[in-house]
């Protein structure tokens, strides 16, 4: 009965408590439209012109419509506060420490995901708005020591298996919103502002699904439908032998 929905793979740790309150919401919307419907169908038999030729400018007297409306009101404020609530509450009251976790900044452009890593020394290196360019997307400042180790990629997310992701969001001109189905994350990114948000992968990536995609969930312009990413789980030791290939290779550049 559950996959009635077809909801995407889930791929994440927290995955399945938004699951189950998205079924549940439909389970409820369910018995509302069957409820309304049959009491719809009850007043278009009980109310026909055949049994009430004279238009009745009292109406109704049963108090039975009220107490459903208070009904359905209680089951809706149930949903919010039962399951929507305590699980965004959850999510937002902890974060993983960043010693704990994989940290990622991901700079968000029409129509690209600029992924920005703090290398070996695990600080971010400074970026300037005057050395952006299409080579450097970031204006990262590689005279900066934080900088020098500091690796990037575009619309490529790589990172490891069971472990917390705290990923930065911002944006260098309007609106984007950071979608990963499979991770049930869909975040919007403000431009001047820098938000967070985190999951833990618990599946790595396959022959038969080689990466996940990372999706811009909101119209930011004609080339919105180009705004596409991936992202690669992986283990860990797989992910530390990518970040030494993309370090080495760093090395050789400059």
């Amino acid at each position: 009965m559950k996959d009635f929905l077809n909801l995407p793979l889930n791929a994440s740790a927290h995955g399945s408590s938004i699951d189950s309150m998205i079924y549940s919401m439909h389970y409820m919307m369910l018995v509302l439209f069957f409820g309304w419907s049959i009491y719809f169908i009850f007043t278009i038999i009980k109310f026909r012109k055949k049994n009430n030729p004279n238009a009745s400018y009292v109406g109704a007297k049963t108090k039975i419509p009220l107490y459903l409306v208070f009904v359905v009101a209680g089951i809706e404020a149930f949903d919010l506060i039962g399951f929507s609530i305590p699980l965004w509450a959850e999510r937002v009251g902890n974060f993983p420490k960043e010693k704990d976790a994989t940290v990622v900044r991901v700079v968000a452009e029409q129509f690209a995901w600029n992924i920005h890593y703090p290398g070996a020394d695990g600080v971010f290196g400074k970026s300037k708005i005057e050395l952006v360019t299409s080579d450097n997307p970031l204006g990262l400042d590689r005279t900066d020591e934080s900088a020098k180790d500091d690796i990037t990629t575009i619309n490529q997310l790589n990172l490891p298996v069971d472990k917390p992701a705290l990923i930065y969001l911002s944006s260098k001109d309007v609106i984007h919103s950071f979608g990963l189905p499979v991770m049930r994350v869909k975040q919007d990114v403000i431009p001047g502002q820098v938000i967070p948000v985190w999951f833990t992968p618990t599946l790595k990536n396959n022959e038969a699904t080689p990466n996940y995609e990372i999706a811009c969930a909101q119209l930011c312009g004609l080339g919105h439908y180009r705004m596409r990413g991936y992202m690669t789980i992986q283990s860990k030791e797989d992910f530390d032998s990518w970040m030494k290939t993309e370090a080495e290779y760093l090395a050789a550049s400059y």
